[in-house]
């Protein structure tokens, strides 16, 4: 008897429906979010967001050797270092020096568009101020004592005043590779 009046019951809840409205709102809040008391999400949306990190792929090649290229590839700048000269003459060093400074002084210029920190000339007196970045300035001599420092100039310093190197677009197998293998077909 107290089965069928449990059948009974279980029937009734079940086609009446509140089974099956319980049943979907407690699966529906297990795949909602926790709903914040008012003040917290007011409090949250006020926090700073972090900044998106940027997703650009990491390059296949060093900008060093990018560079290294370029000074190659429109000086001969590694073909100058890698030859022994001890078999030429003081002529003709001086003759490959002038092309090589020049040719790569282009390509430098070019990608960094180098400039003087100071423009005063050497031997002139300047003032290092108090708090002064050791990575624009090296003291020499006899230093002694705190900041401001006064003495004459050595080296005005460079700075470059862009630095646009070109993209690599080669493969991962030439990501190394500072000149080609030139080979020339008859």
């Amino acid at each position: 008897m107290h089965l069928l009046i449990a059948f009974k019951a279980f029937f009734l809840v079940l086609f009446n429906g509140a089974v099956a409205r319980l049943v979907a709102d407690v699966l529906r809040r297990r795949h909602e979010e926790p709903r914040l008391p008012e003040a917290k999400r007011e409090a949250i949306a006020e926090l700073p967001s972090a900044p998106a990190k940027p997703t650009a792929p990491k390059p296949a090649r060093s900008e060093a050797i990018t560079l290294l290229a370029a000074l190659q590839r429109e000086g001969r700048f590694v073909d100058f270092l890698k030859e022994v000269l001890s078999g030429f003459r003081d002529a003709q060093r001086g003759a490959v020096a002038r092309d090589l400074h020049r040719d790569c002084g282009k390509v430098v210029e070019r990608m960094f568009a180098i400039q003087p920190i100071l423009s005063d000339a050497e031997g002139a007196s300047v003032e290092v101020p108090s708090g002064f970045d050791a990575g624009r300035y090296r003291l020499v001599g006899n230093v002694s004592g705190t900041p401001p420092f006064r003495g004459a100039l050595v080296h005005h310093g460079w700075q470059a005043t862009a630095c646009e190197l070109p993209a690599w677009v080669g493969g991962e197998a030439s990501s190394r590779v500072i000149a080609p293998i030139e080979v020339e077909v008859k």
